[in-house]
């Protein structure tokens, strides 16, 4: 789950078109737990709704010494397990009973992310910490929590097998092991940038789809320039990048990275790119990935701007393509570039803004000769970029 980077207000990029509910607790917990009240739960996405309530299920389904003992096998073996085709092999009837409930979670996870019905199994489950392997091992019975996306939370609801609710210290590791009901951010994220991508291209925002138009003015206004690049292309290379630091609770995972670049393309109209960054896994920590994240045959000017985000789960991205879009085709050439950092950062309506997908930093005006370390606007990181041409075979 990628909750990783210092949450900003309402002004991060984050959305969601579902309705929000309260986290509702159950039974009385184990002593030295202090039961959570319903005032006091914290609202939850359409997406944590369902991890809740699959931890729940999950949780109840580990009084099946045998299937219990599956799973074990299964999350040791494993740093994330597909609980789909977990159930999917259970011989164990806990393990069988399951495999609707999980069905149906991947289906309305799907759905609140705006992806098609073939993204295929969403949630996940993994050990929520490596130290906690050793009280697995033994035989100790985990509880069981979704991984929410709430990282300002104090505490963390997890469940037993007798439907029971203890809350946890979000930024002690506790000694017993605890079962995390994550998604798999990646394979949602790939999923939903084509979503954006395709929605984008529709409107001729992509530089993938380059249209009539756009070929026409560059061979006219940008001939000798596409002439002179014949031979290939120059690219804005990322060489180091590094995210700032900042607590986190244990039960959080890694992160999952993207960024969205924008410029102005030789038809006038706005450009975008999405470009995925899985390798970033972790704050504080310096990645090497010579990736390249700005094409500028794409670009009329000179200049682009880029806009990092963190997806938290609850990213609903068909509406985040239509956000987009719905501002950027508002925004023309007026013969002399425009920022578009605000404006993409301004696309989403406040009273659609949640916890997801987190707004990390931003870099304003990225030139092809721009180079060296540069401090995201932000101030939460900052990324050492090359000047990289890609030549044609």
């Amino acid at each position: 789950m990628s909750t990783r980077f210092t949450r900003r207000h309402a002004t991060a990029l984050a959305l969601t078109a579902v309705t929000v509910a309260a986290l509702q607790g159950v039974a009385s917990p184990i002593a030295g737990a202090s039961q959570p009240s319903p005032s006091d739960a914290a609202p939850v996405s359409a997406v944590g709704q369902v991890e809740d309530q699959t931890a729940r299920a999950v949780a109840a389904s580990l009084g099946d010494q045998r299937w219990r003992a599956q799973i074990r096998s299964a999350a040791l073996a494993s740093d994330q397990v597909d609980l789909s085709a977990l159930t999917g092999r259970a011989t164990a009837k806990a393990g069988q009973a399951l495999k609707s409930t999980v069905a149906k979670g991947d289906q309305r996870i799907a759905a609140a992310k705006g992806l098609g019905a073939d993204t295929g199994s969403l949630l996940r489950l993994r050990l929520a910490a490596d130290p906690m392997r050793g009280a697995l091992t033994a035989g100790t019975v985990p509880l069981v929590a979704a991984a929410g996306t709430d990282d300002n939370a104090e505490t963390i609801t997890a469940y037993d097998s007798r439907g029971r609710a203890h809350t946890l210290d979000a930024r002690t590791t506790p000694d017993r092991p605890v079962y995390v009901v994550d998604i798999d951010v990646t394979k949602a994220m790939a999923a939903g940038l084509g979503v954006v991508d395709k929605e984008l291209a529709k409107h001729g925002l992509s530089s993938a789809e380059v249209t009539e138009a756009s070929k026409a003015t560059a061979e006219t206004t940008e001939g000798s320039r596409n002439r002179a690049a014949a031979a290939g292309f120059w690219t804005s290379r990322v060489d180091a990048v590094h995210l700032s630091n900042d607590e986190e609770p244990w039960i959080s995972g890694d992160a999952e990275i993207f960024s969205i670049v924008s410029g102005f393309g030789f038809d006038g109209k706005v450009r975008v790119d999405t470009v995925t960054m899985p390798y970033l896994d972790n704050d504080g920590t310096t990645y090497y990935p010579n990736q390249i994240l700005v094409n500028w045959s794409s670009y009329k000017y000179n200049l682009a701007d880029v806009v990092m985000m963190e997806d938290d789960g609850d990213t609903n991205y068909q509406a985040l393509a239509k956000a987009i879009a719905d501002i950027l085709l508002t925004i023309t050439d007026q013969g002399a570039y425009i920022p578009l950092v605000n404006a993409i950062l301004d696309a989403i309506p406040t009273s659609w803004w949640t916890n997801d997908p987190d707004y990390v930093d931003s870099w304003y005006t990225l030139g092809q000769n721009s180079s060296g370390r540069l401090n995201g606007a932000r101030g939460n990181g900052w990324m050492t970029i090359s000047p990289y041409f890609v030549e044609q075979f």
